[in-house]
């Protein structure tokens, strides 16, 4: 696990912009920004490193700086099924500060990235005088159980390449006067198949079938998509809606 270092003063209004793109810190009075960037620890994880496994103790909760963090369990079958991927702004692991079991999974650096914990023990004395952050925080659960109940919904699809195809069709925005999109990857493509429920190998497959199709182009971190309305045509013939 990585070792954090206490924000130092100088670094007070950096981490203060950090906490303002949070939904949780989000229209919070400088003074109070100020209060809780006093307090935070900046953790620095290397690509790969783990900032916390399932069941460990909590800290805190985390806001992501820079980077991106794989947040995953284990199966019954021992492969790892990827939750969410976080990235710059978003919070994390704030369902651990009232839970007597620690953490409920595990979470993994997937690029060098920068982490702010927010412990434990300050933050809940900031709550009890702060009851509009209590607030703040039920809705980013809120969010983050979204997020689970759309994973779910996902993985009712009956194959991986319908999987796939929903991935993308709900992440391809067509570009202003273009029928094409550019999905992003979230980290390598084993992450993204772990969080289709499928192999990686699988996924090098259905990614060939439907770039053989002309549906797609694959690139190292992004697949770009030439016509957003055919790709969404073939979903729907997949579900059988068409």
């Amino acid at each position: 696990m990585a070792t954090p270092t206490r924000g130092s003063s100088h670094k007070l209004t950096g981490l203060m912009g950090t906490l303002r793109c949070s939904q949780l810190f989000t229209g919070l009075a400088a003074e109070d920004l100020a209060v809780v960037a006093g307090f935070i620890k900046v953790i620095a994880l290397q690509k790969g490193a783990y900032l916390f496994h399932e069941g460990e103790p909590s800290r805190g909760f985390y806001v992501v700086q820079s980077g991106a963090v794989s947040v995953h369990r284990m199966n019954a079958a021992g492969k790892e099924r990827v939750i969410h991927v976080f990235r710059t702004g978003e919070s994390f692991g704030e369902a651990a500060l009232a839970s007597p079991t620690g953490y409920p999974a595990a979470a993994r650096a997937i690029e060098p990235s920068s982490v702010l914990l927010v412990p434990k023990a300050p933050i809940l004395e900031l709550i009890g005088r702060r009851p509009d952050l209590a607030l703040r925080m039920l809705g980013s659960m809120s969010g983050h159980l979204r997020v689970l109940v759309g994973m779910l919904e996902d993985l009712t699809l009956r194959d991986v390449e319908t999987r796939l195809l929903n991935w993308l069709v709900k992440r391809a925005v067509p570009r202003a006067g273009s029928t094409g999109a550019a999905v992003q990857l979230p980290g390598t493509k084993r992450v993204l198949a772990a969080e289709l429920g499928t192999s990686s190998e699988t996924l090098s497959r259905t990614l060939a079938r439907l770039r053989d199709r002309g549906l797609i182009t694959v690139a190292a971190r992004a697949i770009a998509v030439p016509d957003t309305g055919r790709l969404a045509a073939t979903l729907r013939t997949n579900l059988g809606e068409a």
